[in-house]
């Protein structure tokens, strides 16, 4: 592949992935956001499991681990509810290496 036809290739990979971003964000969005209260008893049963106001210290290191994983989902599920695609984008892209 010649250095155009190599930047050709990337950008396009990289809006492939902006695309995929977009729509994953948009299916939370669906899954999350209906107008039926499903979704709302969801996320609130989700905050209570995942911790999402209260403190993961655990004593156990094991037990601390499983609860920062916990926590770790609710913000992945709240970063594609409340962050735009540009920051979502920022979030999730390999940095470039120069």
């Amino acid at each position: 592949m010649t250095d155009p036809d190599a930047r050709e290739h990337v950008r396009k990979a990289v809006g492939a992935a902006e695309e995929r971003v977009t729509q994953r964000k948009a299916a939370y969005h669906r899954t999350f956001e209906g107008t039926g209260l499903d979704g709302q008893a969801v996320l609130a049963d989700l905050a209570n499991f995942c911790r999402a106001h209260q403190s993961t210290f655990h004593e156990n290191p094991a037990v601390a681990n499983r609860l920062d994983g916990r926590r770790e989902v609710w913000l992945r599920i709240q970063q594609h509810l409340n962050l735009t695609d540009a920051q979502l984008w920022q979030l999730f892209r390999i940095p470039r290496i120069e």
